[in-house]
């Protein structure tokens, strides 16, 4: 099993000593770069951009630079997907994005974790494990999911979060570490005014 294989599967992996590893992150460095440098007018050429570093794309998007990712083919993205400024996916596992999420600027999904060992971590080992998000989920500002994260559809994850248990269906939750507060429910609705004629 080679440390790609390793890594896929759960295990502690080297990512910074092996050649291919390490080729694959710099291609996507440098796909990112060009992104992030690219006048944002020019919408057409970002989308072209992000679609040679994100091959799992389900529908229409819009990602705000400047955005990183480190491989790109291990994200999926829903149809109807949305990311502020400053979007940071460490994507050594699977990032499953579902339809019509939001994200508010300045978040991370991070697959990427270090031993507590101090030896294991010193010798570079990483573990990568796969973060699920559902439908309908909207991320506040700031918020970071840590590895091994599922969270469920309709959520709403409050602004500066650090998400490092799961979240069920149908709830708002927020805080570091990040609890449900309460469900949402049809009240929600009247929550904010709407005009009307």
């Amino acid at each position: 099993m080679n440390e790609w294989e390793k890594g896929q599967a759960g295990y502690l992996y080297d990512p910074n000593n092996d050649e291919e590893i390490i080729n694959s992150r710099n291609q996507t460095a440098e796909l990112c770069f060009e992104l992030n440098m690219t006048n944002p007018t020019q919408t057409d050429k970002q989308a072209e951009i992000i679609k040679k570093i994100i091959k799992n794309i389900k529908g229409n998007f819009e990602i705000v630079t400047p955005f990183y990712c480190d491989y790109g083919f291990n994200i999926t993205l829903g149809n109807n997907f949305y990311s502020n400024h400053n979007l940071c996916i460490l994507d050594g596992a699977p990032v499953t994005f579902g339809d019509n999420v939001f994200i508010a600027p300045n978040c991370i999904f991070s697959t990427a974790g270090h031993p507590i060992d101090t030896e294991q971590r010193n010798q570079g080992l990483e573990i990568a494990l796969p973060i699920t998000v559902g439908d309908n989920v909207w991320f506040g500002a700031n918020v970071a999911v840590l590895p091994g994260i599922t969270i469920g559809s309709n959520v709403v994850i409050g602004a500066g979060s650090v998400v490092n248990k799961d979240i069920p269906d149908n709830v708002v939750a927020a805080g570091n570490p990040c609890k449900v507060i309460r469900n949402i429910t049809e009240e929600d609705k009247n929550k904010y005014p709407i005009f009307k004629e």
